[in-house]
């Protein structure tokens, strides 16, 4: 065969350097497995606003558990003489118009209004897992029965829907009877986003495997899907929990929550509305706490959802 080379030409070949496939393919054969949740507590242990809502979250739960720790003041004890006073000996942050303590009746009302939320809390979770859960993995007939339930639930405002539960039963208002008037209308939300999750986890390879093994479907969903589906449902479960406090302090501003003579945040805001110009600190420093917590709750929930998604985790 002919060359193309001439005789008096010198012909080079460049070398050629091959990375070894042992160092592209290697892997540490050492190292721990790693899963989503064990990514997630190490990202979020890493951020600053973990730490700082978490620790705030820990102080509002003592303080609602143990409110005696943090004063000796009787919340219900009462002096017209002292109304509207300022800070003074005795009173950390004054007198309202009562002339009851406000740093006191503040810490009380920590309990009423947590115990709302968690309660709110638990309610939307239960509901919204149960009826989200179905209607993604069964799908046909279950999912359009139910979707059409929540589409009719999700369409009445929850806190319309509670205002009007609250008037019927006024004479029966307690904690129990507003976190129900709350939690059984604010449950779509959570299982609208579970739902979305379910479908596009049960066409998943460990799904399919499980089925041909014999796995009945029930224990498929509970075992398999369920578990890999409920990240989404930890974020807004969280955040639905600072909704249900700003809720219920909603609904006592209205006058048709709590009944007034229960401490809470809502009550004391909606007796201090007449004061707000002459003595604003009586509505001004139970607004602080409500915030505080609510603000506390959502961070939380926002450096979980951020912990839990992967692409978010990508961009940072």
């Amino acid at each position: 065969m002919p060359s193309n080379t001439r005789p008096t030409q010198a012909h080079f070949v460049a070398p050629i350097d091959e990375t070894p496939l042992v160092a592209i393919d290697s892997v540490k054969a050492d190292g721990k497995p790693t899963n989503l949740w064990t990514d997630a507590w190490r990202d979020v242990r890493k951020r600053p606003m973990f730490w700082i809502s978490s620790a705030l979250i820990v102080l509002i739960v003592v303080v609602a558990l143990f409110p005696a720790l943090f004063t000796s003041v009787d919340p219900r004890y009462c002096q017209l003489s002292l109304s509207n006073q300022g800070p003074g000996d005795g009173s950390v942050l004054g007198y309202n118009r009562q002339g009851c303590d406000i740093y006191s009746r503040i810490i009380y009302g920590t309990s009423t209004s947590l115990s709302v939320g968690l309660i709110v809390t638990f309610l939307v979770a239960s509901l919204g897992i149960f009826f989200g859960a179905l209607a993604g993995f069964y799908g046909g007939w279950v999912d359009a029965v139910l979707s059409r339930l929540g589409d009719i639930f999700f369409s009445i405002p929850y806190i319309l829907a509670a205002v009007v539960i609250m008037s019927v039963l006024s004479q029966y208002a307690s904690v129990w009877t507003i976190s129900l008037a709350i939690g059984i209308f604010a449950w779509p939300a959570t299982a609208r986003v579970l739902r979305a999750e379910i479908l596009r986890v049960k066409n998943a390879d460990f799904v399919m495997a499980a089925t041909a093994v014999g796995v009945t479907r029930l224990r498929i969903l509970i075992r398999h899907v369920l578990p890999n589906s409920i990240a989404p449902v930890i974020v807004i479960t969280t955040i639905s929990l600072a909704s249900a406090i700003v809720a219920e302090a909603t609904l006592s501003f209205l006058g048709v929550g709590l009944p007034s003579s229960t401490m809470s945040w809502g009550n004391d805001i909606s007796q201090a509305q007449v004061d707000l110009r002459t003595n604003p600190q009586t509505l001004i420093l139970p607004s602080i706490a409500l915030s505080v917590t609510v603000l506390s709750f959502i961070m939380l929930g926002e450096v979980v959802r951020d912990a839990l998604d992967p692409k978010a985790r990508a961009q940072r």
